[in-house]
């Protein structure tokens, strides 16, 4: 069953409804369910054609590739073998197929497909110039997981400008939408069991997909991650050798780095024992636009604008979990001897849990916002927030400030523990607030965020202006 992506299929809907044809790029990591997206609104067309690459190899030739289109080609169209040599053939053949009627073509994985062709987009730009878009009732889809490629290639390119009628960057699914993989058990599991898998899996819907409902928690992390069998065991090496291939070492080292905590760049910089060169500062830009690393500015309270000063950060749990549970025992699972009991038992998991439940948080700030009752319009920035120290003031960290144009700022620390939160969370607070450089004439509302409740002396204290439990954010 498909769950989810209603925006996304309402946007693709409208094109239907258009007298012209319409060329759609869908992006985003690994997993997150491109392809499944367009499968699901082919079911509102009447012709669907679908090709797919070849995972490239040192052994994968041009050639390779034009046979397996070939081959997809003429097995969806009842056409005898063909031999097709060259992408401006193969694109023409497609073109005289579909030239009239409704018809969907989704290229998948399209970097894949072109990855021997220097020639391949110039051949795809013409063929959809001179023959593909005459049929005013045709939609042509390009996916890919490499966002860097197609933001150059594609969305930034001269060749392809003005030609892109649709663009959908696919992030992780919202809270209350994951609750729905949960099925007809979702309301009789807790939302703290739901946690504990979501903080591994985040909102990527093919992790989701694999989950067993009538199982403990613990028993789908085992399945998931701890077996070598597993879909998550070796998820980390494929997603970088498929997306990043020769440089895979060097992004994996810069994803380490981030692995305990967001960074400013000079930090990583040091860290890595390297001097500041654009490669890196390139390469995290790749990292950010695949969907594994965010790039948080602070803001500018008073001038009301953002600041030059960043952090970058881990947005996607599972490749946390990753790099500090799994890679650390690959060799003991590959043998079958490492033994997972709990979660709690892991090293370090209260701080890491913490990381991954504000990760959570953070990723559905849409959610949040809904909550605090907040309209888009009303808000001049919403993201995580730091405070450098100068000779006037103190450093400062909010876990997630939200600034409106009505000078009101909504302080959110996101808590994690594994009993309920208690006073001590408002002397921290208060000297948050006492840090941070509040213009006069503001409003600062103080919220809290948890998933294992507070006990009531917090909540008679009525300190906070808002707290917020997890299950509210799972619908």
């Amino acid at each position: 069953m498909f769950i989810g992506r209603s925006k996304e299929l309402g946007a693709l809907a409208q094109l239907r409804k258009k007298n012209t044809s319409s060329l759609v790029v869908v992006t985003g990591r690994r997993r997150i369910g491109k392809s499944s997206l367009i499968r699901e609104f082919s079911k509102q067309n009447k012709r669907y054609l679908e090709f797919t690459g070849l995972p490239p190899t040192t052994k994968t030739s041009k050639q390779d590739q034009l046979d397996e289109f070939s081959r997809q080609l003429c097995a969806q169209c009842n056409l005898p073998s063909l031999k097709i040599n060259d992408w401006g053939n193969a694109f023409q053949l497609l073109a005289k197929e579909t030239q009239n009627g409704e018809v969907l073509i989704l290229l998948d994985e399209i970097t894949w497909m072109g990855s021997k062709d220097r020639t391949f987009l110039g051949k795809l730009k013409n063929a959809w110039d001179l023959y593909l878009k005459s049929n005013d009732k045709l939609i042509l889809v390009i996916c890919g997981s490499v966002s860097a490629w197609i933001e150059k290639n594609i969305l930034s390119s001269t060749g392809f400008l003005g030609r892109v009628s649709l663009e959908c960057n696919l992030k992780e699914l919202p809270l209350d939408i994951c609750n729905k993989f949960w099925g007809e058990y979702k309301d009789r599991i807790s939302a703290y069991e739901k946690l504990k898998l979501l903080a591994v899996t985040g909102g990527v819907p093919r992790y989701l997909e694999e989950i067993r409902p009538e199982q403990t928690a613990e028993q789908n992390i085992q399945n998931l991650c701890f077996n070598k069998q597993g879909i998550l065991f070796n998820e980390f090496e494929r997603i970088f050798n498929d997306l990043f291939k020769s440089k895979s070492d060097t992004y994996k080292e810069l994803i380490k780095a981030l692995a305990d905590c967001p960074l400013e760049l000079e930090d990583i910089y040091r860290k890595l024992g390297k001097t500041k060169n654009a490669y890196i500062t390139g390469s995290l830009e790749d990292l950010r636009k695949s969907g594994f690393v965010e790039r948080d500015y602070s803001w500018n309270i008073k001038g009301k604008s953002v600041s030059r000063l960043s952090k970058f950060r881990i947005c996607d749990n599972y490749i946390r979990f990753y790099l500090k549970y799994i890679e650390p025992n690959r060799h003991l699972i590959e043998k079958d001897l490492f033994e997972f009991k709990e979660l709690s038992l892991l090293p370090q998991w209260i701080s890491i849990m913490g990381l991954q439940f504000e990760q959570l948080v953070i990723n559905n700030y849409k959610l949040l916002h809904n909550i605090l009752d907040i309209r888009p319009v009303e808000i001049l920035s919403s993201s995580p927030f730091f405070q450098t120290a100068t000779k006037i003031r103190k450093s400062c960290q909010i876990d997630y400030l939200i600034h409106t144009r009505f000078n009101n700022l909504y302080l959110c620390e996101i808590k994690f523990s594994r009993y309920p939160i208690g006073v001590a969370v408002i002397e921290e607070m208060q000297e948050k607030m006492r840090i941070l450089a509040t213009p006069k004439g503001y409003s600062v509302r103080p919220i809290l965020i948890t998933a294992s409740g507070v006990t009531e002396d917090l909540a008679s204290e009525k300190f906070f202006d808002q707290i917020i439990m997890f299950e509210e954010m799972l619908g």
